[in-house]
């Protein structure tokens, strides 16, 4: 309990704050903050994003869902983290192997491919 000599201290909302208390604490935020993307994963990020433009002008199917959903999953991945796991590019080569009339058909599923080492 507090006595009427000492001071009231009022904290409010608190959420996605960083703050320390006392004369050696140290604060540190890391909040949303994703890691610096290299100029590769810019490129890649890019060409991700293009292919999932074009996919909205071809006829849906089974395939072409699977690789929105597997484009999606990437782009998030790199807006998060800053980079892609080698699991994640390893699904997205073999949903173009598997798609490779649509590569064939679309540039950017070529350049996204291209930039997959296929």
């Amino acid at each position: 309990m507090t006595d009427g000599n000492e001071p009231g201290v009022r904290i409010g909302d608190v959420s996605h704050s960083t703050f320390a208390i006392g004369s050696q604490a140290r604060a540190e935020s890391h909040h949303g903050t994703a890691r610096q993307r290299d100029p590769a994963t810019e490129e890649l990020l890019a060409a991700v994003r293009a292919l999932r433009a074009d996919l909205t002008r071809v006829r849906a199917d089974e395939r072409t869902a699977q690789l929105d959903a597997a484009l999606a999953d990437t782009e998030n991945e790199i807006a998060r983290t800053g980079t892609v796991g080698q699991s994640r590019l390893q699904r997205l080569r073999q949903l173009l192997t598997d798609s490779e009339a649509l590569v064939s058909l679309i540039a950017s599923a070529g350049a996204v491919a291209g930039l997959l080492g296929m």
